[in-house]
């Protein structure tokens, strides 16, 4: 039978000022590891530490915009736009003027894969 989410779970994000976390599937709110889906709500000069992570990240933008940031450069992804993060790759996300988007992480978020710098 399939699985109803009624609800997501809030989430405590790493970054100032602090931006919402809403996980649909994950790790959390449905003991899923396989991949995790999450709203994000990220306010203007929301900017998080650099990760190298253990998973790929498929982000789709909806409002505003995210800036990410690698080692080979920096792309300004627009609402309507996405973006693919590779695993091992080390990237950091910021939203200079705000954003709300939806992340999947395959497999899920985990706070123990995630390996953000110090």
């Amino acid at each position: 039978m399939p699985t109803l989410i009624p609800a997501p779970s809030i989430i405590t994000a790493a970054g100032l000022p602090p931006k919402k976390i809403e996980e649909f599937i994950g790790r959390v709110n449905s003991k899923t590891d396989a991949l995790s889906v999450a709203r994000m709500t990220s306010p203007a000069g929301w900017v998080e530490p650099g990760q190298t992570p253990e998973f790929d990240e498929f982000t789709v933008v909806l409002r505003g915009a995210l800036r990410v940031e690698s080692k080979t450069g920096t792309l300004e992804v627009a609402a309507g736009s996405a973006v693919i993060t590779h695993k091992g790759e080390w990237v950091r996300y910021s939203t200079p003027q705000g954003a709300e988007y939806i992340a999947v992480c395959l497999p899920a978020f985990s706070p123990g894969t995630v390996h953000r710098d110090a």
